[in-house]
């Protein structure tokens, strides 16, 4: 990795994933941008009678996010004195301002804060976090209100396929035991490959960890789990995860509002962090 994205309101769920980012940054040597928002302009209907500059005076605004992010680049430097840091004010929809500041500086991994979605919120808006995970073209760790602040992970959890493109979350997990003691519990729910037996299951798992430098694993497999989404939060709570990791192919439009997303219902409801990863 090269820069890792962290996006910011100045909100302590914001913080928190901010301090996630900044630890992974210093372990991996990456640089940091923090980015922050100003979502207002988005939402500000322009009016004929008068001009915006008039009726939206934000220096007194930008004045206060340029003092904020001072003071947060001082307490990281501080805290991680070879710690390369940027800052980044922008407008715009949130999730839009994200994916486009990611793919404008190459950002090769976006630490966003989430206090999911639920009911009709989830169905109809869902989150940010979920608009971003939808459309980015780079890994997306996803970090819950409650989680633990202090993110050494040991044990991660894989929930997989093990189709073709399944390679790309192994190998995103097989890049981070570079950094962390990663051990990976590589889970199989419902056959979707339509393997014959747990001998071919356990070959095709074999088959991806060699190819993809994944190391230290085991493999879980179960069939006939109504719900996929709760089997994976459960069986990472049994596991101790603290980290789970899952391949997405970022349905949107018809075929995500019939479907849905696996991905995004576990990082909803995740009470650990999830990096989500594009399959496409």
């Amino acid at each position: 990795m090269k820069k890792i994205l962290v996006p910011t309101d100045f909100s302590k769920n914001a913080e928190h994933a901010l301090q996630i980012a900044a630890a992974i940054a210093n372990k991996t040597k990456t640089k940091l941008e923090i980015l922050h928002t100003n979502t207002a302009m988005a939402y500000a209907a322009p009016l004929p009678e008068y001009s915006a500059a008039d009726q939206f005076d934000m220096t007194d605004y930008y004045t206060m996010a340029a003092e904020q992010l001072y003071g947060i680049k001082k307490e990281l430097s501080a805290q991680y004195p070879e710690l390369e840091i940027e800052t980044r004010v922008e407008e715009g929809f949130l999730y839009s301002s994200i994916r486009r500041t990611a793919s404008e500086d190459d950002a090769d991994l976006i630490v966003m804060g989430t206090k999911g979605a639920s009911g009709a919120t989830e169905f109809f808006v869902g989150s940010n976090t979920e608009k971003v995970i939808r459309t980015s073209t780079c890994p997306v760790l996803s970090v819950p209100e409650l989680s633990d602040v202090i993110f050494e992970p040991k044990t991660v959890v894989l929930p997989t396929t093990l189709k073709a493109d399944q390679t790309k979350a192994f190998k995103a997990i097989a890049e981070w035991q570079q950094f962390f003691p990663l051990e990976v519990k590589i889970l199989y729910l419902n056959n979707p490959a339509g393997l014959d037996d747990d001998k071919e299951i356990g070959q095709f798992a074999d088959q991806i960890a060699k190819e993809t430098g994944l190391k230290n694993y085991n493999l879980f497999a179960s069939s006939n789990t109504f719900n996929e989404e709760a089997a994976i939060i459960e069986f990472a709570r049994e596991e101790n995860a603290d980290l789970i990791v899952m391949g997405t192919h970022q349905r949107r439009g018809l075929s995500h509002l019939l479907f849905g997303s696996l991905t995004e219902d576990t990082v909803n409801h995740s009470p650990i962090p999830v990096l989500s990863v594009p399959l496409t």
